[in-house]
């Protein structure tokens, strides 16, 4: 997509605050320009990554503009972390250790075996993942692979591995595939239980629409942005359990640290001790991260996470000379190392205590958002900035996690809903155009937090005023010009570009059918409960049993009063006898709740079995709701 509205200029008051904000910048150290460009091998050419019909999935060659002095509508300190982001290729990390950076969010790390290769966080998708192992094979021969690593469970970290290995070569054991215990729960669980609204968000957050110029996408922060190709899941042949924990994967010796609830639910950390070389997996990145990350998630514990890098340091660091990540460039060096895990250790340990500290004083997430500064130390130091995740949101989030939503202000206990509270708050300012007069004088002020405070009552209490939208697209503008945090941007840019020119919806797909088919039956039942329309369903009663042929267990579920429970049945049950019986597998049952199969059709192909009542399996699907991909986020 490419924006059909011209893009305001920088204010001089955005242009002052930025010209400010470069003054305080430690631009003397240039070490990360050094370690970005350490141990290149070779680039794709072009960087443009295509799938099996031609259409690009990756291009980091359309972020080519991001060289020389930043321009006036970038924060100097993003425009810096884009130009080390933008670099692209293979990279020797170490001897037998590879990386290929730039080819999408997050990098893939190759380490060569005995026979072959072990691959390290696939990427997002087939396509880029695929492309990334063939430049490896052009300059390292072409290797086998013979394992994969996933280090946590998010989709930038294993959403290509059929770009690197086959189901039949992990069935067959010829590759082993490792991943932290809880990886395929906590990966499905977020992709399909809440992921319709985690994709459309993650429009906004990684500016999917946005034109690729200096006013328009310039990074995520974490990467430059995500590729939109195929997304696949081979579930984990084994689970690494315990920290300390050693296996061999074609005769490579591995450690590891299992460290969940930091930067995901299942997430690991390990050791290379005969390349002296440490994995950081995403704990430890050059970026301050998200406690609570824009599109959506379950809040991560910064408490915690200082822990885990704590005792990194103490297992592995003395005995490493190279650490690196999934995101960005590795450290070298065993001094430099320790530094940088500590000082990532001590952002986050921080960050969570001294929220505490503010927060039992009585302040409220917002207030301490604005208070909290960080240590002299870790502002000037580049790997702790917010370009991903940011003080201010983390702050909130932390807060989040201990105190909920509620700031113990009763005035805030019972609020009107937006557009309701809209329409109070337009009235009590003497109506709209009184509203829109406060609103254009704060931005000739360069108040713009203030105009898009005032113009979103504005907005939501008549959708249809586009003077309205109009300003508040200019003022969103302007503050995602000044915002040093990458998803920040975006945030902002996308919503001045929905609101000039309507809304784009979500333009990738946040499940597939590898993705699905990873679904146990606990999950099916779970996101079919999920998506139960309560009022719909609060007279109707339904108790079917399904068998599940591939695994030999017969489960129940219930509906009654809106609810969906469902429980494996006992041999020895003794209950109500169900309206109906399905037999059918693991597969078809995913196919029929989730994945929008056609019942009647899967009845008569005999994929599915039915006793008794035939028609209370349709029952139960007429109740449930679809998710809305295309909801909306600046306007009612």
């Amino acid at each position: 997509m490419t924006d059909t509205v011209q893009l305001a200029d920088p204010t001089t008051h955005t242009q002052e605050r930025l010209k400010q904000a470069a003054q305080s910048l430690p631009m003397s150290d240039t070490s990360d320009f050094e370690d970005a460009d350490r141990g290149f091998v070779a680039e794709l050419k072009p960087g443009v990554v295509r799938d099996a019909d031609g259409k690009v999935v990756w291009d980091n060659d359309s972020f080519s503009y991001i060289q020389g002095t930043c321009p006036n509508s970038v924060s100097p300190s993003l425009w810096r972390q884009a130009q080390l982001m933008i670099k692209q290729g293979l990279y020797e990390v170490t001897a037998g250790i590879y990386q290929i950076r730039g080819l999408d969010l997050s990098n893939m790390t190759l380490v060569e075996g005995d026979t072959g290769v072990i691959v390290i966080d696939p990427l997002i998708s087939t396509e880029t993942a695929a492309a990334g192992l063939a430049l490896y094979r052009e300059q390292r021969g072409d290797k086998p692979v013979t394992g994969v690593i996933y280090t946590h469970s998010h989709v930038d970290h294993f959403g290509g591995v059929m770009g690197v290995t086959t189901t039949e070569d992990v069935r067959a054991g010829r590759v082993p595939v490792l991943a932290p215990a809880g990886f395929v729960e906590h990966a499905v669980a977020e992709n399909v239980y809440a992921g319709t609204a985690m994709g459309r968000r993650a429009a906004y957050m990684y500016g999917a629409a946005l034109p690729r110029d200096p006013k328009g996408q310039i990074s995520a922060g974490l990467g430059m942005t995500t590729s939109t190709g195929t997304v696949t899941m081979i579930p984990p042949t084994k689970d690494i359990t315990t920290t300390g924990q050693q296996e061999v994967i074609d005769g490579v010796r591995i450690v590891f640290q299992m460290t969940p609830g930091t930067e995901a639910p299942a997430e690991m950390n390990f050791y290379f001790p005969s390349r002296r070389a440490l994995c950081m997996a995403e704990n430890a990145t050059h970026t301050l991260h998200n406690i609570l990350t824009l599109r959506g998630a379950v809040v991560r514990d910064a408490h915690v996470w200082s822990q885990y890098l704590t005792e990194a340091i103490t297992m592995f660091a003395a005995d490493t000379d190279v650490a690196f990540a999934s995101h960005h460039w590795p450290a070298w060096g065993t001094d430099r190392v320790t530094e940088w895990l500590s000082l990532q250790r001590d952002t986050y340990g921080y960050l969570h205590d001294q929220t505490l500290r503010l927060l039992n004083q009585g302040h409220t997430g917002i207030e301490i958002a604005e208070m909290l500064r960080m240590p002299p130390a870790l502002e000037k130091t580049w790997h702790a900035k917010g370009y991903y995740g940011s003080v201010s949101h983390d702050v909130k989030a932390i807060y989040q996690r201990y105190m909920g939503w509620f700031d113990g202000n009763p005035a805030n206990l019972w609020q009107h809903p937006p557009v309701e509270a809209a329409k109070r708050y337009i009235d009590a300012m003497g109506g709209a155009d009184h509203a829109m007069a406060k609103a254009r004088t704060a931005f000739d002020d360069g108040d713009y937090r203030w105009v898009v405070e005032l113009l979103k009552h504005v907005i939501f209490a008549d959708s249809n005023n586009d003077a309205a939208k109009q300003l508040q697209a200019d003022a969103f503008e302007q503050l995602g010009y000044g915002a040093e945090n990458g998803p920040w941007r975006n945030f902002y840019l996308m919503g001045a570009y929905e609101l000039r020119n309507g809304n784009v919806g979500t333009p990738t797909v946040p499940s597939s059918p590898t993705m699905l088919a990873a679904l146990s039956v606990d999950q099916v039942f779970d996101a079919a409960a999920f998506l139960i329309n309560g009022p719909k369903a609060w007279d109707l009663h339904l108790i079917n049993d399904w068998i599940v042929t591939d695994e030999n267990t017969t489960y129940r579920t219930e509906l009654n009063n809106g609810v969906l429970i469902h429980y494996a049945v006992p041999s020895k049950f003794k209950g109500p006898a169900p309206d109906a019986t399905f037999t059918l597998s693991r597969p078809t049952l995913i196919a029929v709740i989730a994945g929008g199969q056609d019942l009647t059709a899967a009845v008569q192909s005999g994929q599915v079995k039915v006793s008794g009542d035939p028609t209370k399996l349709g029952q139960l699907i007429a109740v449930l709701d679809k998710p809305d991909p295309d909801f909306a986020i600046v306007t009612p």
